[in-house]
């Protein structure tokens, strides 16, 4: 690990101050990600801002009936606060479906959303990754490929996005507040990660010298049919090799609305609304989610170690779908799948 500066913001303009004025410096809070790839050095920051005193801690309802969620909200204490577990449960599973234990206690909200995204050779400096030194390759194309993306890839990047919480964020709808030096923004969840494209080693479209102030969720929290499916080498402590959330609210045995996202497939949450559309009005039916998980993965490309996740994540999808029809969804604190 390099040596490093460390300062500590005073609060959120004192934290914006501090980044402009060196965009290379790194924000850290629980610092479960930054932390490691400092030890793998993969990342060297000459200056750390610690930014984990911010009065960033609370969850709150909105006066639309929503919730927004402070950035430095620690991962456990979101998945059991009462009002996710009541309104937004898939959210609560999604979050305690990742990591551990004693990550999750650690972890913040902001912080999950900025995890870089996992390959072996983004971590191993030894290797070609244009994610870590772009211009030198992609190791993975031609390498050990059996956790990398199946949709939206580049010839410059194959990396999956490693969070489950971002996957639930994604098919409720979430919104997130920055602040910088040019004031306050709001970005859709949807617009908040990037594809790899030609520029890989961008993760997401947060400018260099803004924060993440907090993630705020609309009213509709899809809190009776939803399911949190996630598919992984080992029961605990595993990224996901296919993730699923899906919500859905039926009226008159009709979908009325349809939400759908996979994990561990992307470089970002992967969401198609078109998709979610082609589930409006229709009464659920394996054959109906079945459709569905065709029409979703139909520009997915396997690579010579990971084309097996195709058929994994139409079995899952159809998996998931089919536990929120019938509100049955998965438990997080149950392995096996229902």
């Amino acid at each position: 690990m390099n040596n490093f500066d460390y300062i500590r913001a005073s609060d959120i303009a004192d934290a914006v101050r501090m980044k402009a004025a060196d965009p290379a410096a790194k924000f850290i809070a629980g610092g479960t990600n930054l932390v490691d790839l400092m030890k793998y050095e993969v990342e060297r920051p000459a200056r750390l801002i610690d930014i984990s005193r911010l009065p960033l801690r609370s969850v709150e309802e909105t006066d639309d009936g929503g919730v927004r969620i402070g950035a430095l909200v620690p991962n456990s204490d979101l998945a059991y606060h009462p009002l996710i577990e009541r309104s937004y449960p898939l959210l609560s599973s999604a979050i305690l479906g990742g990591a551990s234990a004693q990550l999750r206690n650690m972890a913040s909200t902001g912080g999950n959303l900025l995890q870089r995204t996992r390959c072996l050779y983004f971590y191993d400096v030894a290797t070609p990754c244009n994610k870590r030194a772009p211009g030198s390759g992609c190791g993975a194309i031609a390498g050990l490929n059996r956790i990398n993306a199946i949709l939206g890839t580049s010839e410059a990047c194959i990396a999956t996005h490693p969070s489950d919480m971002c996957v639930a964020l994604a098919a409720l709808d979430a919104t997130v507040h920055v602040a910088g030096p040019a004031g306050a923004r709001s970005i859709a969840f949807v617009d908040f990660h990037r594809l790899p494209g030609e520029t890989p080693e961008i993760d997401n479209n947060l400018r260099s010298d803004e924060i993440i102030t907090a993630i705020e969720l609309p009213p509709q929290g899809f809190a009776t049919h939803y399911s949190y499916l996630k598919i992984r080498d080992r029961l605990s402590y595993a990224f996901a090799l296919v993730s699923v959330a899906a919500a859905l609210e039926l009226e008159n045995g009709h979908i009325r609305v349809a939400r759908l996202a996979l994990g561990g497939v992307a470089h970002k949450p992967w969401r198609d609304v078109a998709v979610e559309a082609l589930l409006r009005g229709e009464a659920p039916s394996r054959d109906l989610f079945g459709a569905a998980a065709d029409a979703l993965l139909k520009d997915a490309k396997g690579f010579a170690h990971n084309k097996f996740k195709i058929g994994l994540a139409r079995r899952a999808i159809i998996r998931t779908l089919t536990q929120a029809a019938n509100a049955t969804p998965q438990v997080q604190s149950i392995k096996k799948v229902r």
